[in-house]
């Protein structure tokens, strides 16, 4: 193995272990790297064994660290969602930094085999119930070390959405679905930070930007070729689009900071909706349904 050559001034990530979902391309993957290049020990959600092998493999040899480990789950499955936080727990306790990045956007309504909307099970549900049932552990982690951190992937494109729950299959739109999704990340980060207050676990949202990483390639038509020139355009690289989540898994400057929303490495305002305390609780009483997690 090559020998590591880590990113300067960043001895005290060596301890760190950071859990990263839908890390198999684009945002993710490159967030990995770039953690694992600080020293910090990373494992990686994927979905396709082998896949996830091959890369867990590219990011052993790129990072020049043996510290890399990886889970294999659909994270649109509930069942498999509980199935790879059991694994979880059975390997390790502590959980520095949880990062939920998995997302999607689909161009025709599908139902997972919960018999949820794909999206918004993909975007949110994974994100609920994973951090739910890895709470603990980054509680505990919290306590020894002072503190843990949750970060939660949204978009800009939860401007102008309203949650009334996912879309249903004769009144679907890909657009608003992914917009609800990506509305429900930053209600249930602010939800969640609440709840959290006093643990030293903090929790943020953040807005990667435009990346060009393929997503939504699954579009054809008009839309399909909006996005196709959008990414060739304007769109930014995954390494740009990684920045601000590496920055929020690692920089000491936001030790203590949380239940904000971020861009470019800065606090920004997020829509007015998502601050509505009444959204966020349907929010949370519906994903607390729908996960089996309601008290």
């Amino acid at each position: 193995m090559a020998m590591m050559t880590k990113t300067e001034g960043t001895d005290w990530m060596d301890d760190k272990r950071i859990l990263i979902t839908g890390a198999t391309n684009g945002i993710g993957k490159t967030a990995a790297l770039d953690l694992a290049k600080m020293g910090a020990e990373v494992i990686i959600v994927g979905r396709n064994e082998n896949k996830t092998r091959r890369v867990l493999d590219e990011l052993k040899t790129a990072s020049g660290s043996d510290r890399l480990d990886m889970l294999i789950a659909d994270l649109s499955s509930i069942e498999q969602i509980r199935r790879a936080a059991d694994e979880f727990r059975g390997r390790y306790e502590r959980l520095d930094v949880l990062l939920n990045n998995a997302g999607a956007i689909f161009p025709k309504y599908q139902e997972t085999a919960d018999g949820l909307e794909m999206t918004f099970a993909l975007n949110h549900i994974s994100y609920f119930l994973l951090t739910h049932l890895l709470l603990d552990n980054l509680k505990q982690t919290a306590q020894r070390q002072g503190e843990a951190r949750i970060i939660n992937v949204s978009s800009s494109a939860h401007r102008g959405a309203q949650f009334n729950g996912p879309d249903e299959a004769g009144a679907y739109s890909s657009t608003r679905s992914y917009g609800k999704s990506k509305l429900a990340n930053v209600l249930f980060t602010y939800d969640l930070a609440r709840r959290l207050e006093g643990t030293a676990v903090t929790v943020n949202a953040v807005h990667p930007g435009l990346v060009d990483t393929g997503f939504g390639s699954e579009f054809k038509g008009f839309l399909g070729l909006l996005i196709k020139a959008l990414q060739m355009t304007i769109a930014r690289s995954p390494e740009k689009g990684a920045e601000t989540l590496v920055y929020l898994a690692s920089s000491p400057e936001v030790r203590g900071v949380g239940a904000k929303y971020w861009k470019d490495k800065k606090q920004v305002e997020s829509s007015k909706a998502s601050f509505d305390v009444a959204q966020q609780r349907r929010l949370w009483e519906l994903s607390e349904t729908v996960t089996g997690m309601a008290s």
